[in-house]
């Protein structure tokens, strides 16, 4: 460091002497690290001097420097608290992602995903389930026995428990109690009236049961299909819409192509909407395989896609050769119809120039799967056998099912044909062709085998489906209901019977009265439900729901013993 000259004058130093000229004076602070001065001067008051000015110094470095260690420590702690973020971030991805699919980093190195899934899928993730559910449930406990002894000698928990419950008490009385009972009321009446729907519908069916109602054609029964001259073999035109269905397309073109009916009386449409170019390939592929045997069967592709399945249907309904035919069977890619279906379903509309719809039930071929299957049989037991068999003997109207039905193709371009305004096309035309006065049949002796969703993410599919649209449409066919000429009690079965009891009401209550306000009166005793709404009525409704499974299985081995039995589905061509 360079020598320090003159910094209190000259002549001083001079009259001092020379006694600390050109002598180095070091002052060291307390923190070695932060300086080092190196002092080079004279004087008799040096030493005050320095100690003043040294300890001004040190004053106010000490606060800048404090300052500036904060301010690192500070930007260390926020860069860490980011890595650790970012770090939890990608652990947190990265275990989501493991649980969804259910695998392990070994199998992902190994290329062995798909070999481990096929293998056995559902043990795997339901062991990988197990452990992350051992050690969440491990660590909440760790977690309340360490909250536990940390509140040990510091908190009276019994003190603090019971100041917290009256609380809970005194607010729960207050402010939760009141809207939740108004709601549990407002419920409850809804369940009695849709319970007495159900009742009088239970009651319909014993009625169609004593009396042995069953819808008979006018016609004689038909002569043997190799003649069509001897007998009543209309042109009908059988077509199945698809989309990307590797797994059941082939069951379907060939129970279709097997059906008993004059090949040359009956055409196939293979309504093919899948994206997939290879799916495409192997349907265009059977497609041919079965016109090369004689059927009459086409292969038919949009280029532009669009409606959805209505579209599909819209579309095929557009060909010049569709004027031939006098009836259009519809089946989806699932489903399997015996071989005498159009014989037993197409004669009903011969004489009976009313009729627009012959609609068949539908059975199920995997309905012991699992108890989600077999729940789903109960269901759509109850609502072919009950709902649809009732509304199709009295009052001639029903919701058409989307598939297993023949329609006369005159009732079809009445109602204004196909619309792809709503995902509930079915219903859709069901209804506009209602209020053109046309009539419906139901057969339930004549099924249609289809298989169920076996798993939970696709029965969760299927019923949005099948839920989101009806609302929609009914504010579409409102005004056209109220303006129709159809008789009042007709228009007020539909309004308030078929769209807002059956199709709002019943999904919403039963959701909202048993999921969210049963459970929650167990934890809110001011909130009431009456035993006979928990407890006695559910038991006669689910009694009814049953009944009509156990005479339809009565009613199957009956059917199964006779010499009708299901067609066998080639794996390939015959």
């Amino acid at each position: 460091m360079a020598p320090w000259n003159g910094l209190w004058g000259g002549r001083a130093a001079i009259a001092g002497g020379n006694a600390y000229r050109d002598m180095p004076v070091i002052v060291k602070m307390e923190n070695p690290n932060w300086s080092i001065s190196e002092i080079n001067g004279g004087g008799d008051n040096g030493e005050d001097f320095l100690a003043r000015v040294g300890g001004q110094r040190r004053r106010v470095k000490n606060t800048k420097q404090i300052t500036w260690v904060f301010r690192l420590k500070a930007h260390r702690a926020a860069g860490c608290l980011a890595r650790l973020t970012s770090a939890a971030v990608a652990l947190g991805g990265t275990a989501r992602r493991r649980v969804v699919a259910g695998r392990t980093d070994s199998d992902a190195a190994d290329g062995e995903c798909e070999d481990v899934e096929e293998r056995d899928p559902a043990s795997r993730r339901s062991r990988f389930y197990t452990l992350i559910k051992a050690c969440l449930m491990m660590s909440v406990f760790l977690l309340v026995v360490e909250l536990a002894a940390y509140s040990n000698g510091r908190v009276n928990l019994a003190i603090f428990i019971n100041s917290f419950n009256t609380s809970w008490i005194r607010f729960r009385a207050t402010y939760v109690a009141p809207p939740l009972q108004l709601l549990a009321d407002a419920c409850v009446v809804l369940f009695l009236v849709q319970s007495a729907d159900r009742l009088f519908q239970s009651l319909g069916c014993f009625y169609i049961l004593v009396k042995r109602i069953k819808p008979k054609p006018l016609s004689p029964a038909l002569a043997d299909a190799e003649d069509p001259d001897a007998g009543y073999y209309p042109m009908v035109l059988v077509q199945i819409p698809m989309c990307n269905e590797k797994e059941v397309y082939r069951q379907s073109i060939a129970a279709v192509c097997n059906l008993d009916w004059p090949r040359s009386n009956f055409l196939v449409q293979v309504l093919d909407d899948s994206d997939d170019v290879a799916t495409q390939a192997l349907i265009k592929e059977e497609v041919e395989k079965w016109r090369h045997s004689g059927a009459h069967i086409v292969y038919r592709h949009c280029v532009l896609r669009e409606g959805y399945k209505a579209g599909n249907l819209k579309s095929a309904m557009s060909c010049s050769y569709v004027k031939d035919y006098e009836y259009v069977a519809i089946f989806d890619a699932d489903f399997q119809p015996y071989p005498d279906f159009l014989k037993r379903t197409v004669p009903h509309f011969k004489d009976n120039e009313d009729l627009g719809l012959v609609q068949a039930r539908w059975s199920f071929v995997n309905k012991d799967e699992n108890l989600l299957t077999r729940l789903q049989n109960i269901n759509l037991c109850f609502h072919f056998e009950v709902e649809q068999q009732v509304n199709g003997v009295f009052i001639n109207f029903f919701g058409f099912n989307g598939t297993a039905g023949v329609w006369r193709i005159k009732a079809v371009e009445d109602s204004g044909g196909w619309m792809e305004r709503t995902t509930v096309e079915d219903m859709d035309i069901a209804v506009r062709a209602h209020l053109k006065g046309w009539k419906f049949v139901f057969l339930n002796d004549v099924e249609c085998q289809c298989e169920l969703p076996e798993s939970y993410e696709a029965y969760r599919k299927q019923q949005h489906r099948w839920h989101s649209g009806p609302m929609q449409l009914f504010r579409l066919c409102l005004p056209d209901i109220i303006r129709c000429k159809i008789v009042f009690w007709k228009k007020a079965n539909l309004i308030f019977l078929f769209f807002l009891l059956r199709k709002l009401i019943l999904p919403f209550y039963s959701f909202t009265l048993f999921c969210i306000i049963l459970p929650m009166t167990m934890f809110v005793p001011e909130a009431e439900l009456p035993d006979w709404v928990v407890c006695y009525i559910p038991v006669l409704m689910s009694f009814l729901n049953i009944v009509p499974l156990h005479r339809n299985h009565s009613r199957l081995s009956s059917h199964t013993c006779s010499s009708r039995t299901p067609c066998q589905l080639p794996s390939s061509m015959p």
